[in-house]
């Protein structure tokens, strides 16, 4: 029986090989098959350079330049393919750009700085690690600067409509200081002190001649990069219906010149809630307004029919959560 066992154990061990080479040729014949799958379904595509002359708020951009060429498709391939990113950017321009064009139109400043806005904050009122906020993502030294209110109740770097004119007037300071867009947008976004000092140092005095620092040298590429994309959604691969696109919720103006006690019971009196009118007037901070000086507040209070209240409690059961 003992001379047996050597080859039994040979058996089992060409048993255990062919086990093993079989389960590989069928995993390696699965994964072939996976693969084979995502490239019909998804593939990876260049982007052509540009066979026309592009333009930045009418300035043209020289693609001729290499270096000019690669960073402009850098930024488009990054938001090509970063594709959850860019299509809530295209969710939130369908709402908010209708708010930001009259207003750029008005204060004389190319339609394209609404992109400007766009890669600033992706239109959502954020702060920077450096302290700047809202849309425009505006220093608090700045928005003072350009007479915007900015204290512990109220901070108009929140306000659409106030905060755009502020960055328009900045625009047009910078315009009228560098001489051209395109370093009034690097000024926006280096700081006129920071630019000037560079372009000294550097006897260089347009921004594509200029080597500044990652941020500001990538800057007019976003801008240019995400106008191409948004106007063009399709040849970039980003498919969505006009209902897929976020909306703006019309609204009324309250005016008012005193104090308010409480936000939240004045919410109420127009058939809304706390949350409500914050969605709505992101630039009161506080919970109340003191308003010593009674200056006019215009407060936005969305149209009825817009929000469907959730309250489960009855009035009388509010006490409950009384302190």
């Amino acid at each position: 029986m003992k001379k047996h066992i050597p080859l039994i154990a040979t058996i089992v061990v060409l048993l255990s090989i062919m086990s093993i080479f079989s389960f590989s040729s069928k995993e390696h014949a699965e994964n072939i098959s996976v693969l084979n799958s995502l490239k019909e379904k998804y593939t990876i595509f260049a982007i052509p350079k540009p066979s026309s002359t592009i333009f930045f708020a009418n300035e043209r951009v020289p693609l001729e330049n290499p270096d000019i060429w690669e960073r402009y498709d850098k930024e488009l391939l990054k938001n090509t393919y970063w594709q959850s990113n860019t299509l809530l950017l295209h969710k939130r321009a369908a709402k908010y750009f209708p708010v930001i064009e009259p207003i750029l139109k008005k204060n004389n400043l190319p339609d394209d700085f609404k992109y400007l806005a766009l890669i600033e904050s992706g239109l959502e009122n954020v702060t920077s690690p450096a302290g700047a906020k809202g849309f425009w993502q505006i220093m608090k030294s700045t928005a003072k600067e350009f007479n915007l209110e900015v204290n512990s109740e109220v901070d108009e770097r929140y306000h659409i409509e106030k905060s755009s004119k502020a960055a328009c007037d900045f625009l047009n300071s910078a315009k009228e200081k560098f001489g051209s867009w395109t370093l009034a947008a690097a000024a926006y976004n280096m700081g006129r002190s920071g630019l000037l000092k560079q372009m000294n140092r550097q006897k260089s005095y347009t921004y594509y001649d200029l080597l500044l620092n990652n941020e500001t040298s990538r800057y007019v590429f976003r801008i240019l990069a995400i106008k191409e994309i948004i106007e063009n959604p399709k040849k970039y691969g980003f498919q969505f219906r006009t209902e897929d696109l976020y909306k703006n919720i019309p609204t009324y103006e309250v005016m008012v010149d005193t104090n308010i006690s409480s936000w939240a019971d004045f919410s109420k009196e127009y058939g809304i809630n706390y949350k409500i009118l914050k969605l709505h007037n992101p630039w009161l901070r506080e919970n109340y307004l003191t308003n010593k000086l009674k200056k006019k507040y215009y407060i936005e209070i969305p149209q009825k029919g817009n929000y469907s209240l959730q309250n489960n409690l009855k009035q009388s059961d509010s006490s409950l959560f009384n302190e």
